[in-house]
């Protein structure tokens, strides 16, 4: 027969209770119900502009996949990845450049790190105008640069196989800091007897960052991977600001879409169901991430 637990054990154990419970509210309130609500919407036809709404099965669903919705979806989807994959480039390898030529310490380096980082504390909102202004077809600053070299102007942000690379341009220069910041950290972590030893044993440079420093930098790499991933796959201020999507859905983003579908179409039904699918993959796709990463990552450092 177990023993029962004391009155004090029981004491304690509410009092831990009731510190978490204002949490746990909190996220029932403001993260958990709205989930839930957005899984019934994509159930229902409801329409803004009308207040009546009925549920309608897997109507929703049908036309996302089968329907009309198809292919805004894959096309969103393409946008997504291949913004997602250019903001990962910048951000780790690009992070990883900066961190190895600016990894030294002295007043001067400093004062090239915190240039290189400030952009991160820039709103993105803000930080949009300003690239509008500098990519502008007539008025910009490089385009004015580019006329100064002999080339002809581009029109950055309206020709459609150039305005996502001009948004990536925006991200690299606000990304790129931060990923160079985590990596020095990181660098700065690893005990310098693996170069030593490295050096007695003749090991040129490139040997040492690729055999010492890439694998022990490896949990660094898949935390910048996973943080980079989700934020990207969400990116939605940048595109909103400079491009709304446009030229002709070349920069229409999935989040982007959502809004779309919510704001604009004022169709909550076709927003919440693609929003709905859009939770699925990032989660299978970050869970997957995790699960392979975890057996090929190095934390001996």
């Amino acid at each position: 027969m177990k023993p029962q637990p004391s009155m004090h054990i029981r004491i304690r154990e509410g009092k831990d209770f009731a510190t978490v419970l204002p949490a746990l509210l909190f996220l029932g309130i403001f993260v958990y119900y709205p989930v839930v609500q957005v899984i019934r919407i994509s159930f229902t036809n409801w329409n803004l502009i009308n207040d009546n709404y009925q549920y309608v099965g897997l109507k929703n669903w049908t036309w996302l996949f089968q329907g009309s919705g198809t292919k805004y979806l894959l096309n969103s989807l393409k946008v997504t990845a291949l913004y997602t994959l250019g903001e990962l480039t910048i951000t780790i390898v690009g992070g990883m450049i900066f961190a190895l030529v600016f990894n030294r310490i002295t007043s001067s380096f400093s004062i090239m790190r915190a240039l290189v980082f400030l952009p991160k504390y820039v709103a993105m909102s803000s930080a949009a105008v300003v690239f509008i202004w500098i990519l502008n077809t007539q008025n910009g600053i490089l385009n004015f640069f580019l006329e100064q070299l002999g080339k002809d102007r581009v029109n950055w942000l309206g020709d459609r196989n150039r305005a996502l690379f001009s948004i990536l341009m925006l991200t690299g220069w606000r990304t790129v800091g931060y990923g160079m910041m985590i990596y020095i950290a990181s660098m700065r972590g690893i005990s310098k007897t693996y170069y030593e030893a490295a050096s007695i044993d003749g090991a040129s440079k490139w040997v040492q960052f690729t055999r010492i420093t890439l694998p022990l930098l490896s949990p660094t790499t898949l935390f910048l991977f996973v943080t980079t991933f989700i934020s990207a796959m969400k990116v939605f201020q940048s595109v909103d600001v400079m491009t709304a999507g446009g030229p002709y859905r070349s920069t229409e983003v999935i989040v982007f879409m959502i809004y779309k579908y919510a704001m604009e179409d004022f169709r909550m039904d076709r927003a919440s169901t693609t929003a709905v699918f859009f939770f699925i993959i990032l989660l299978a796709i970050t869970a997957a991430t995790m699960k392979v990463s975890n057996k090929r990552v190095n934390y001996d450092a």
